[in-house]
This record gives structure tokens, sequence and C-alpha cells, in this order.
């Protein structure tokens, strides 16, 4: 593989969307069609290759943004794959200054969603070119029609300039590998992906650089590897780049430190490959900087000047998050100290830029973009064999003109119609704002919606419950606004287990008359763990680890077997929804636990009384 010396021969692309609207798969489709890959290599019978973490598997999502590369022809194509989470928003916003266009990639059903615009906004205001792609045009509920107006009137929203009125637009079958410039009459005719590359090549500008001037580069990204160590990952601005060459690193506090390149790599597919020389307008790998962090410039030895700093939109849910205190501390995880916790998250500050920490007494306070970017970080620790404490998810406010302001969310949600007085009853709880409703052919009932982001916490899983699993809900941070009176707990009250021990399922079959419980019978549990929920508005202490008492006297009952039902088990999302203020969730690798703060039942009724 040969890296092109000829900047007008590089094409830097971000590929952009709401979620799941078929970003990765199309990135998939490209890299198979450029023949980046040999025709007996796995990755050809992969789907969803750029989605290479656990989590990201698991979850069908992609959470950090990945650069790729394809050649195609002449054309040297850098592909930028970007998440289309809302919780994530800050892996696009640090990217994008990579890219010299974008692709938009929209869902022939559904339509611009709030990430779209989130996206598109972003993506216009960097001035990058973009070309739209409407995809999943093979869908049953397919409207290219209307989807096309609905774009059209989101350019004319978020336009900086009038050029960006012009794009053009293209239709596609990104998991068949199909595109085309005008929409086909039969979706199953054989196509490919060469109107894309075409778009690519004619539409998108080549970077404008200068090769002649000193070395400049923006770090944008970092990876490890125990070959080469740190990778720090950019687009040059200007220059050239050499293994072996004298550097200037710019740190963020304006200290300047001197270091030499080892290694210059550049991407090809879902590898890397060593070149000679890097060439401005390129997107590189750089080895032997080991103090390289994201948002700093890398630069000529002789002539340093730092390049402005990759500006990222503030966090607007923080989480405490602290070494386990429960009475089963230490059994379970292999780091649960307050200096290994501390050590974890600052190495995760390295690469997460949306994320932000401060100390709090021996814990931390964790703020991030959404649940999910935090539920994705505990987790992650989880799995790296962490133990911790974390508390209920709180908003983050802060002054704007002498007022304390919050943020609020618009809020899309798409329900069955039977569903729709439901969902507006809770919605009505929570003071949200109903700004538009219509219905489609389809019998959905769409409802957008605007409410601060404080009342919208632990709404989704009761709406799913409510709705039998059937509603599809987003929702975008759209601005802010002076806080609001706070929300009455709408949750019922907890089961408490009473004692330490193990449960049994004679106790179990008791406390299931009280309410719906989270633990089974034989599992351990601690005086003050949250084993249920109530089916009153008040919480209630309860032993769940009794055994049947033996007697000799037999009645028709004693030997009869205990019915239990199955508990509930909550998965980590659902359990950052479920807890409130006066209650902590205890992570480790193989367990989640609801508790109360207070764990001694004569302190936490004093705490309720003051």
């Amino acid at each position: 593989m040969q890296a092109t010396q000829d900047p007008t021969k590089i094409r830097n692309i971000a590929i952009i969307a709401h979620v799941d609207h078929g970003k990765t798969t199309l990135v998939d489709g490209l890299l198979k069609q450029s023949q980046t890959f040999r025709n007996h290599q796995a990755e050809m019978s992969q789907e969803l290759i750029m989605d290479s973490g656990d989590q990201e598997k698991e979850r069908g999502i992609t959470i950090t943004a990945k650069v790729t590369a394809v050649q195609h022809g002449d054309y040297r194509i850098n592909i930028i794959d970007t998440p289309g989470h809302a919780d994530f928003s800050g892996e696009v916003e640090r990217t994008l200054n990579m890219a010299d266009g974008c692709i938009l990639i929209v869902d022939a059903q559904e339509g611009p969603m709030p990430q779209t615009k989130f996206v598109l906004g972003k993506a216009l205001a960097a001035e990058l070119k973009p070309i739209v792609i409407i995809n999943k045009i093979d869908k049953n509920g397919s409207r290219i029609k209307e989807v096309e107006d609905e774009l059209a009137d989101l350019f004319l929203e978020l336009a900086v300039h009038e050029d960006q009125l012009h794009y053009p637009v293209y239709y596609a079958i990104g998991r068949a590998g199909k595109a085309w410039v005008s929409p086909p009459d039969d979706p199953e005719v054989s196509a490919n992906l060469d109107p894309i590359f075409e778009a690519i090549q004619s539409h998108v500008p080549a970077p404008e650089v200068d090769t002649t001037k000193p070395f400049q580069m923006l770090v944008t990204a970092l990876s490890h590897d125990s070959f080469k160590g740190k990778y720090a990952i950019g687009r040059i601005t200007r220059g050239n780049i050499k293994a072996g060459q004298q550097v200037a690193l710019c740190k963020k506090d304006g200290a300047v430190v001197k270091a030499k390149i080892d290694s210059v790599f550049m991407s090809h597919g879902v590898s890397k490959f060593e070149v000679a020389q890097g060439i401005a307008g390129d997107i590189v790998q750089l080895t032997g900087i080991a103090d390289a962090q994201i948002g700093e410039t890398i630069a000529d030895a002789d002539q340093p000047e730092a390049l402005p700093t990759i500006e990222v939109e503030a966090p607007t849910l923080r989480i405490y998050l602290g070494p386990n205190t429960s009475p089963f501390k230490g059994q379970e995880g292999e780091f649960n100290t307050s200096r290994q916790i501390a050590e974890r998250l600052k190495k995760e500050l390295e690469t997460n830029v949306g994320l932000q920490v401060e100390e709090n007494g021996i814990g931390f306070t964790v703020a991030g973009r959404g649940e999910l970017h935090l539920g994705v970080l505990i987790e992650t620790m989880r799995r790296e064999g962490y133990e911790f404490e974390v508390g209920r998810p709180q908003v983050v406010t802060h002054e704007e003109n002498g007022q304390t302001v919050e943020p609020v969310e618009e809020v899309i949600i798409e329900v069955p119609a039977e569903h729709v007085g439901t969902v507006q009853m809770e919605l009505g709880q929570r003071r949200a704002i109903l700004k538009e409703q219509f219905a489609s052919p389809k019998g959905v009932t769409k409802l957008i919606y605007e409410m601060p982001t404080r009342t919208l916490l632990g709404m989704r899983n009761i709406l799913l419950t409510s709705t039998k699993g059937t509603i599809v809900m987003n929702s975008l941070v759209v601005g802010f606004q002076p806080v609001g009176t706070a929300l009455q707990q709408i949750r019922n009250g907890v089961l408490i287990a009473f004692e330490t021990g193990t449960t049994t399922p004679y106790s179990l079959q008791t406390a299931e008359a009280r309410g719906t419980l989270y633990v089974g019978p034989a599992e351990k549990v601690y005086a003050g763990q949250i084993i249920g929920l109530s089916t009153r508005q008040e919480d209630m202490e309860i032993n769940v680890c009794k055994a049947k008492h033996l007697t000799n006297m037999r009645s028709s009952s004693s030997d009869g077997v205990v019915q239990l039902t199955p508990p509930i088990i909550l998965s980590l999302e659902q359990c950052l929804d479920f807890i409130e203020n006066d209650e902590l969730l205890e992570v480790t690798p193989k367990n989640l636990r609801l508790r109360k703060r207070e764990l001694d039942p004569n302190k936490r009724k004093r705490q309720n009384k003051t």
C-alpha cells in the first residue's frame, strides 16, 4: 500500500446521521466494494465492521468515532464514521475538523430526526460540503418525496450560507450495497456503490493546504497498542511529516515540549500501514509522542505554533461515582480503592472529550452528555474489574444573566395510537409541553414535546413498560431555561432487606405479596439493600432471609413446593433510572445491587424526619 503524495487526490469525508439510519452499514459497503479486503478475508462476510468494541456490538450502536480509508482509483478517501446517538455527540464535534465534506444519511421512512439536525448543524457550521443519501428506500413505509421536502426545510433552517442549500441527493439500500442517482423503479435491480464513490470525488473538495510551510497537526484522536504504544491521530494542516523528525508538542497549558516522531502510519480498512512520509491534507497516526492529548498541536520544532483547541459542548448530566461502601465491598471486584478509580477516570479523560471529572470527598462527580454516555463508562469500568457505587443522575445547571438555568430537550415519541393516552398522561405529570402531534397512515402517532432534562430522567423505562415496548423515543438538548420547581417522587416506595443473609423461598413468598421483587432465592443480601418495588408510596423493610421453622406437626401445606414469580432483573440503565436521591447503585463485575444510601434503619428514619 502506497500513500499518495498529491493533496488533490485526497478526500476527507465524515459520515453523519441519526442513530440506526445506516452509517456503519454504508461504510461496510464502501470498504468491501473498494477491494479494501481480499475475497477470502473474514471482513468480507462481516457486518458493522467498524463497530469493534464489545459494547458497540452488543448495543448495535457506534460509541466512538473511527477513522478508516479506502483507495478508489487514484483517490485516497479518508472516512470518519461518527456515532449517531446524541449522548456521544462529543465524538462528532471533535472529529468533524478532519473532514472537508460530509455524507448525511437519512432513513427513507423516518426522515430527519433530532440527531440529524444536531450533526448537520455542526457540519454546516464547520463549512463541510454535504452529500445527502436517502437510505433504506426498500422499506414498506418509504416516503422519499416527503423526506426530500423535510430535508430541504432542515437545510434552509441550518445553512450558514447560500451555497449549502445546493446539495446532491442519492438513493441507497446500504445493507445491499446499492446506490442510485435517482430513485429506481425496482430496488431489486442490480447496482453498486459507484455513484457514492463518484459523488465523493466530484462534490467533496480536495483539502486546501500548503505543503511548503512548516508541519502542523491538531491531535483529534488517540489509540494504543502494545507494539508502538500511543498513536496521535489527526489531519495534517500544513507541511509534511517523516519518521525520525524532531517536532514540538504544544500543550493545552501553553507549554511546549520537544519530541521525536518514531513512525508515521496511515489507515487502510480496519488496519494501518507504515509510510515514509505524511503530507498536508491527509489523516495520519504518529507514534513517539507519549504525552500527546486530544486538542493539542504537534508542530515543527523550529516554529511551534498551536492550532485552536477543539470546542465541545458542556455536559448535561452528572453522577456521583465513588468506592464501594457496602458490606460486600472487595468480594467481587479487583479494583475498589479511590486511588484506582481516580487513575481509571484520568485515563478515560484522555480520549472521552465530552466527559468532566471533579473530586468529591473520597469519590468523584462525573459529568457527561446523557444517561447512555455515563452508562457506557460505568459498564466499561465494570467489565475491567472495577467495583464502585454511583448515585442518581443529576442535571448540570449553570449561571446565565444572574439566573440558574437547566438544559431543555426536544423529545420525539412515536407510539401506536392505542398508547397515546398513556404517554400523554405520563408526560403531563412531568410538565412536558406538547409542541406537535400528528398521525401517520400506519396507525403510529408522532408526538413532539419540549421538557427539562431533569423531568426526563427515569421516563424511558416507564414508557417502555406501559406501551408494551412499542414506543420509539429520541431526544436532543435544544437550549436552557430557568430551573423550574422540583417534581414530586413519581415512583412507589421500595422493599428493603431487614438483615444480612441469604434469601429463602419461604420469606420471598411473603415479600411477593408486598410488591415486585428484584432478587431470587438463595441470593446474598445485606441490611439496607433494595430487594423490590413496593405497591405503596412509602418504603417497607422486610425480612427475606427467614427460614420456615420446622415442627413435628404435619399439615396439608407443610410439604408443598413454593411457587415464586421469577424476579425482575434490571439493566444498568434501568437501575440508574430507578434510584432516588437517598439511594445508590452498587456496581461490581458480577452484580448490580440497588441500596439505600444510609444502610442503618434507625439513622435512615431520623434523616427522613428531618
